[in-house]
């Protein structure tokens, strides 16, 4: 950011005062951005005990099978937003179940929350974002074509649960810097 959003000014970088980070600060009206972490949503949408997976129609990672997922709007519950971007990616509707997994990216900036979710009807279909979508049962998931290593993580938690019979909230970060990310 080179200019306060506020007034115009050209903005300093510089810790402001009771702070621990360096933030754009509008030296004119003392307006201080604040650019903290998004929060990506989506769901692991099931339907006779298979799993929904969307292939990537846009970039990044165009091409790969990923979980319906996306960046949460303004004014919208976490739940809402998982709902919303399956609506979008998969062109199905969808009753969420549980919050099922949260990971931290910090190195891009981006936390990824996936809740369990049930298909109402197997009346999914390929949309904008998604060039095809498909049910997988647990032992035909794609993984060496999944988009994102956060789905990756989520789908082992979802099978490793399923297998227990009992599904759980799991909680994880990814460190490492992987062209799956």
């Amino acid at each position: 950011m080179r200019y306060c959003p506020q007034c115009g000014h050209s903005v300093n970088m510089t810790i402001p005062s009771g702070d621990n980070r360096i933030r754009a600060v509008c030296p004119n009206c003392e307006h201080i951005d604040y650019d903290n972490p998004r929060l990506i949503t989506g769901t692991i949408p099931i339907f006779d005990g298979k799993v929904l997976l969307c292939r990537r129609n846009i970039e990044p990672r165009l091409g790969f099978w990923t979980l319906p997922a996306g960046f949460m709007e303004n004014q919208e519950t976490t739940r809402e937003g998982a709902l919303r971007e399956t609506l979008e990616e998969s062109g199905s509707t969808a009753i969420c179940k549980q919050a099922f997994s949260m990971i931290s990216i910090p190195r891009i900036n981006q936390v990824h929350l996936f809740y369990i979710a049930e298909l109402e009807k197997d009346d999914f279909h390929a949309t904008e974002e998604s060039s095809e979508v498909a049910l997988f049962g647990l032992d035909e998931i794609p993984w060496d074509e999944l988009a994102f290593s956060s789905v990756s993580k989520t789908i082992e938690f979802f099978i490793a649960d399923h297998k227990k019979g009992q599904y759980g909230f799991h909680e994880d970060t990814i460190h490492f810097n992987t062209v799956s990310e």
